[in-house]
């Protein structure tokens, strides 16, 4: 468990000694500054929860102090403290971002009161922010919907898995509810009140994964304005899911193996052995033993996080669960979009469950929704469904019926020909957009972008 890091910055020793001391009994973290100068530059080099800070300091007063604390590290707590307390003092200090001001002498109990309910109200703060989005009763095993076999087989096994402590593995085509799973075994865990994080590897610039996993101190490069905790730090004591693990560059891989063996790491730019208790779901909807083998995924790291494997069945494997969704997203619809829709036509029914869905339990969600958006009928019609199916099956449904003439084949040209073409349509369908067009084509953003470059197409778009 990470201590509350607390930095005490008063240029009379006596006080600074009978801080440390009273602040470590509490079991706080202590560092020491005799000045403003020495506080700034220990906040340059590390993030403090909380700074406790004299107002009249040599070299750099207490309130110049404050501004630049703030600006460095806008998440740090600062309670100011003096013998001099005036009302005009205290309301500049507050408005500058000190959370609280203490005249000395002070009693120890007092202090202590004051420092326990400000780092509350950050932890708080820090916790809603990761919290907002989630209704934590949304991850009962319940929400994941499904009676076939092999998802009753999946809920066994998310019941034995989801109170351990052990790294997991998920694996499924795009689209069958990796996160929702993920989040599922988090919040069914000893591990439900502490954050849950996760990163999507592949849509994250290569440059920027490091910072954003292990965070950066001001100045470690160019647009380190302040210091930042990264997706690890903030995740201690919970749970990090870690998307598209397969896209994780090999470099990213060496530093990721480090945390999973030493359960340390440092910020970029920074010196300190950060110290973490993380839970790691890993996510992939390729084949990692493949990459393995090719040597584009680290053996090592791959063992460390398959010590259980969850692979989640395609929505074609298991074609009973197939109405009870479509009819759980039907009153999902129906009630966001303000419809009177209570059922399916039987004809619509069918037209479901003949469906191949490519991109699984996704694509059932999206088909419906957009079904309930144009259905003036309180019966969800046939008509709303074939609109999109059509425009499916012809580019889905088979194989691409292609003639071998007698003299042969290239296969790699015909190949290439052919992706040349899917992605010449994928832009103009989307104007250009490379992000929809890479959607539109279920690959990564960076593989769209070596695609592109392949084959010259980079101009002319985004």
């Amino acid at each position: 468990m990470v201590k509350n890091k607390i930095l005490v910055a008063d240029d009379e020793q006596s006080m600074r000694e009978f801080l440390d001391i009273m602040l470590k009994k509490e079991g706080y973290k202590v560092s020491l500054a005799s000045n403003g100068e020495e506080a700034l530059k220990l906040v340059e080099k590390d993030i403090f929860d909380l700074v406790l800070m004299d107002i009249r300091m040599p070299k750099l007063d207490g309130i110049a102090t404050l501004k630049k604390i703030k600006a460095t590290s806008p998440e740090t707590v600062v309670i100011m403290i003096t013998a001099y307390a005036s009302t005009d003092t205290a309301i500049k200090a507050m408005k500058e971002g000190a959370y609280d001001y203490v005249t000395k002498p002070f009693k120890i109990d007092e202090i202590k009161m004051i420092i326990k309910n400000a780092l509350e109200k950050k932890n708080l703060q820090e916790e809603n922010i990761l919290l907002k989005q989630v209704v934590r009763d949304r991850y009962h095993f319940d929400s994941i919907i499904g009676q076939s076999p092999k998802m009753l087989a999946l809920y066994d096994l998310l019941e034995k898995v989801a109170p351990t402590k052990t790294n997991i593995l998920i694996t499924g085509e795009s689209g069958t509810g990796k996160e929702l799973v993920a989040k599922a075994i988090h919040y069914n865990s000893p591990r439900r009140e502490k954050p849950f994080v996760t990163l999507n590897c592949g849509a994250i610039p290569e440059t920027l994964i490091e910072s954003e996993l292990f965070g950066h101190m001001k100045g470690a490069f160019t647009d380190a304005i302040n210091t930042k905790r990264g997706l690890f730090e903030i995740a201690d004591e919970g749970t990090i899911l870690l998307d598209e693990i397969s896209e994780l560059p090999l470099l990213m891989q060496v530093k990721l193996l480090r945390v999973l063996q030493e359960k340390e790491f440092k910020r970029v730019g920074g010196t300190e052995d950060i110290h973490v208790d993380v839970r790691i779901i890993a996510a992939t909807n390729k084949d990692l033993e493949e990459a393995v083998r090719e040597k584009r995924f680290r053996e090592d790291l791959y063992y460390r996080l398959n010590v259980i494997q969850i692979k989640l069945p395609s929505l074609r494997e298991r074609r009973e669960d197939i109405a009870p969704l479509a009819n759980h997203f039907l009153k999902k619809y129906s009630e966001e979009l303000s419809k009177h829709i209570v059922n399916m036509a039987p004809e619509a029914v069918r037209i479901l469950l003949d469906y191949d869905y490519p991109g699984n339990v996704r694509e059932l969600q999206n088909i419906i929704e957009r079904a309930v958006a144009l259905e003036s009928a309180s019966e969800l019609t046939p008509n709303n469904l074939n609109s999109y199916l059509n425009e499916q099956l012809p580019i889905r449904k088979g194989p691409i019926n292609l003639e071998i003439p007698s003299e042969g084949i290239d296969l790699e040209k015909v190949v290439e020909d052919l992706e040349r073409d899917l992605l010449l349509k994928a832009l103009d369908r989307t104007k250009g957009i490379k992000k929809k067009a890479a959607e539109l084509l279920r690959i990564n953003f960076r593989s769209l972008r070596y695609r592109l470059e392949k084959y010259g197409l980079n101009q002319g778009v985004d």
